[in-house]
């Protein structure tokens, strides 16, 4: 399936709730007013797409067509427009479709070192799993390190990815300090000319502070051994978590100073606006979107693709 297609797909969910809500809200002929200005509010909100987007997206509405009858194809394109400027925020997500490493911070010489993190559960070592997969089929020499320490489940599984996929991978024994592993993946990668160090991490809640403080130390002790590092860190999210996970990418991003998003699960949930609202309250892109279990089911995400996958048939 095609990427396009497997957006949609991911959607459905989404899709279907804003096609109950408002699909039949803008009828042709009408009158654009107030209450039906409302009641859009209310259904952009069931996405999961926050106060602030959902307001900034009728506000425009209500600027541009506001006591006007309404045409439902102008109302529509006002709407995608919106969201559009809303994911792009300033500009950085205009990135080249063909080339899969363009969403990333990349360092001007050396290796570049991604750290990624996450609460339990989300997805996190097959993202890496699938990063990793992304980057060597862009011709990039990668080494992983197993940072989560504490499960041995999770280094044997990325073990197994390294292996499918051809890369390096460093690990220690279980209950090793995870400051440690990542200060030596990032050694091995620097003696090896490795071009990506992807560093996993344990999963954690953000709540949780000795762990989240255990973070930050893994952030320092990376930047230690290769200066600017790291260049990327990457907050893993599943989607179903809805405005959960604001939370998470506030608390996160103050431990690793997250620099962007994984968005995972896209497919398994009606909360796919969730992407606007972090975007809009925290500033921080979606980088990559999962949107299938398979290795190669991990995409650049794109803000267009995503508005009008999600407002087709609507």
């Amino acid at each position: 399936m095609a990427f396009f297609g497997k957006l949609k797909s991911a959607l459905k969910k989404t899709k279907d709730v804003l096609r109950t809500d408002v699909r039949d809200l803008f009828k042709a002929g009408e009158i654009l007013d107030e209450d039906k200005l409302e009641e859009f509010h209310r259904g952009l909100i069931t996405t999961d797409m926050g106060v602030e987007a959902a307001s900034e997206v009728v506000e425009s509405l209500r600027k541009e067509f506001g006591g006007r009858t309404v045409d439902p194809k102008a109302i529509w394109e006002n709407v995608k427009e919106t969201l559009k400027l809303i994911l792009k925020g300033d500009g950085s997500t205009d990135w080249d479709p063909d080339n899969p490493v363009s969403p990333l911070n990349m360092a001007e010489s050396g290796t570049t070192v991604i750290l990624v993190s996450g609460v339990n559960g989300v997805g996190k070592t097959t993202s890496i799993a699938k990063l990793a997969n992304f980057l060597t089929k862009a011709n990039k020499k990668v080494v992983l390190a197993a940072g989560d320490t504490f499960r041995a489940a999770a280094v044997e599984q990325l073990t197994m990815w390294s292996q499918r996929i051809g890369c390096e991978i460093v690990k220690k024994e279980e209950g090793s300090d995870p400051a440690s592993v990542a200060f030596a993946g990032c050694d091995q990668a620097d003696k090896n000319g490795a071009d990506v160090a992807i560093i996993d991490t344990a999963g954690r809640l953000q709540t949780q502070q000795n762990l989240m403080q255990e973070l930050e130390k893994i952030h320092r002790v990376i930047g230690k051994r290769i200066e600017g590092a790291p260049h990327e860190s990457l907050l893993v999210l599943d989607a179903t978590t809805g405005q959960n996970g604001i939370s998470q990418a506030s608390k996160f991003s103050a431990a690793a100073n997250c620099t962007g998003i994984i968005l995972t699960k896209l497919d398994g949930t009606a909360k796919g606006g969730v992407v606007v609202a972090i975007r809009k309250k925290m500033g921080i892109p979606v980088k990559y979107i999962g949107v299938g279990e398979q290795i190669d089911d991990l995409q650049l995400f794109s803000p267009d693709d995503f508005v009008e996958a999600l407002f087709e048939e609507i």
